[in-house]
């Protein structure tokens, strides 16, 4: 079966900077919904077509990765709105900071805290790759047709390139 939009992919792959250095690497298959949320636009357009056994290298610059380092994205709040035990690095979603969250950012807004001082802590809300040219050498294992489910869902799993958390699934009736 060859790739089109609606179908499951199951890859795995080796994901680099554009100076060689291993971000990532993928080694058992994990499957993926093209045309959901799971994938990057320009990795979709590249998969099209391909079948079970191709292998493609990728070279992403950052507006068809993650887009471009945007400073107004970084936000410095009072320490005493984050929890004792939060270390630089932590993952944490904009809602959960309630009043502390920066303006005119959604809920679902991942942030990194990046940095932590005794007054405050920096909070930077682009993804960890923005601005950065990316290679990654993909390996096509399996390709099948999606369920029902899995379109409704617009996931196959862990969507490790989703920018955001996934939007609410569908639950209007037709």
């Amino acid at each position: 079966m060859k790739i089109t939009p609606s179908c499951i992919v199951e890859l795995t792959w080796t994901l680099e900077d554009s100076q060689g250095e291993l971000l990532d690497d993928l080694p058992q298959p994990v499957e993926f919904l093209l045309g959901g949320h799971d994938l990057l636009p320009a990795i979709e357009t590249a998969l099209q077509g391909h079948g079970s056994g191709d292998a493609l290298d990728l070279y992403l610059d950052p507006e068809k990765a993650f887009g471009g380092y945007d400073e107004q994205l970084v936000f410095l709040l009072p320490r005493d709105a984050l929890h004792a035990d939060v270390t630089p690095g932590l993952l944490i979603e904009a809602r959960a900071l309630g009043s502390h969250a920066p303006q005119g950012i959604a809920d679902d807004h991942l942030l990194t805290i990046t940095e932590i001082y005794p007054e405050h802590a920096v909070l930077d809300g682009n993804h960890p790759l923005a601005g950065m040219s990316l290679r990654l050498q993909l390996k096509v294992c399996n390709v099948r047709a999606a369920t029902a489910d899995e379109i409704r869902k617009g996931s196959a799993g862990p969507g490790f390139f989703r920018l955001q958390a996934a939007p609410p699934p569908d639950t209007t009736t037709h």
